[in-house]
C-alpha cells in the first residue's frame, strides 16, 4: 500500500472551509432576521454578531458582489435566489451538527455553540452519518 503524500489536502479544505464560513453566517443570520423582523438591516447583523457596523457593511457589500444579497444604502438587505439557497443549505447543516450533538447527550447551550463551528467544517458524508446515527437513534428511542 502506498502511503499518502497530500499532507496538504486537509489544509487546503480547511481554508476553502473558512473562506464561505462568513458567507453562511450572513445568509443564516439575515434569513432569520427577516423571517424574526419581517426586514434585516446593517445594524440588526451588528447587534447579532456583537461587530461594528462599518464591518458588516464591508460584509454585505461583498455578499452583493458574490451575488448572495441585494441591497441599497440606507435599505433592508435582501437575500437573491442563491443566497436563499446557500442560507437554507447552511441552517439544514446547523439543525443537523445540533441535533446529533444533543444525541450525543451535549447540553443544547454548549451543543448551540459548537454546532456554529462545526457546522461549517463538516463534509456531507459525515453529515449524512450523523443524520443516520440520530434517525436510528431516534427510531430505537420511539
Amino acid at each position: 500500500m502506498k502511503p499518502n503524500h497530500d499532507n496538504t489536502a486537509p489544509h487546503r479544505r480547511t481554508r476553502r472551509d473558512h473562506a464561505t464560513e462568513t458567507a453562511e453566517d450572513y445568509v443564516e443570520a439575515i434569513l432569520d432576521t427577516i423571517e424574526e423582523r419581517e426586514s434585516c438591516r446593517v445594524v440588526d447583523l451588528a447587534k447579532r454578531f456583537g461587530i461594528s457596523h462599518v464591518t458588516v457593511t464591508r460584509t454585505v457589500t461583498r455578499l452583493v458582489d458574490e451575488g448572495l444579497v441585494e441591497t441599497e444604502p440606507y435599505r433592508p438587505i435582501h437575500l437573491t435566489a442563491k443566497g436563499k439557497r446557500l442560507a437554507a443549505e447552511s441552517r439544514r447543516r446547523h439543525e443537523m451538527v445540533f441535533r446529533f450533538l444533543r444525541a450525543l447527550g451535549v447540553d443544547a447551550a454548549t451543543a448551540a455553540i459548537d454546532a456554529e463551528g462545526i457546522e461549517h467544517h463538516v463534509s456531507s458524508q459525515t453529515l449524512a452519518c450523523f443524520e443516520r446515527f440520530v434517525n436510528e437513534r431516534g427510531k430505537a428511542e420511539g
